[in-house]
């Protein structure tokens, strides 16, 4: 059975632990400041992997300690990836195993293919103008969604006329040039991405709609039993296939 440590105790934290006996795991830590505890080898000495949702203030000082104390760790934190050269080094260097994601659903992670596959096919299409939008809850602390970043990459390098991605409000006409991806957030909406092809005739829309965040957490225990005791620097978008078997 897989001992797991939870670093953040949030919405995410809760759900993993209600889902982590029917998937063969054990909870043997729960670390977050409003429990009153810390990282630290002794509250993690029992546990195999380290799954971290924080904050994005948080998460780098956070996966920094994990990282210097050998644990292998699973993120799911967004809003910090600028530092992420950062953290692969200090992976490489302790030798342990490292696995992070702007959306851990499965569906989600099909849905990036399924973008990619039709975004090849519409920059074909020049009639086709392109646009974003994302919807969550009012609690998220970032914005855009790293999973709205993730899915305008994917449009930047498979649309030749799109060559930069727009998330702010504009007091100004767009650039033919531009990728619009607009965000909204209210009450409990768990999360909605989608993107449209719009042009004259008609519009075609990809959306992907999370009913709850299991399929988040669901996601984040399969890649914490996929890391456990592997070495190495893994994106689980990238990985998917080896993480789902």
């Amino acid at each position: 059975m897989l001992k797991i440590a939870l670093i953040g105790y949030g919405q995410m934290g809760k759900l993993i632990e209600q889902l982590t006996v029917q998937n063969d795991c054990e909870i043997v830590a729960k670390i977050d400041p409003l429990l009153g505890n810390e990282i630290t080898a002794e509250t993690l000495a029992n546990a195999d992997v380290c799954i971290e949702f924080s904050t994005p203030d948080a998460a780098y000082g956070n996966l920094t300690k994990l990282i210097k104390l050998g644990k292998n760790v699973v993120t799911g934190t967004t809003g910090w990836f600028n530092e992420l050269d950062k953290i692969k080094l200090l992976v490489e260097e302790a030798g342990t195993g490292f696995v992070y994601g702007s959306n851990y659903s499965i569906g989600m992670n099909l849905f990036f293919s399924i973008v990619e596959t039709t975004a090849k096919l519409m920059n074909q299409a020049e009639d086709y103008d392109l646009y974003g939008l994302e919807m969550h809850h009012n609690k998220k602390k970032d914005s855009p969604s790293g999973t709205a970043k993730v899915l305008s990459e994917i449009i930047l390098k498979n649309i030749d006329r799109k060559t930069k991605a727009q998330y702010e409000k504009l007091d100004r006409r767009i650039d033919k040039s531009e990728f619009h991806f607009g965000s909204i957030r209210s009450g409990d909406i768990p999360g909605m991405h989608s993107i449209s092809f719009d042009s004259e005739a008609d519009t075609i829309e990809l959306k992907h709609t999370a009913r709850n965040r299991n399929g988040l957490a669901l996601g984040a225990i399969r890649a914490a039993k996929w890391i456990n005791k592997k070495t190495g620097f893994y994106n689980f978008t990238d990985n998917l296939t080896e993480i789902i078997g």
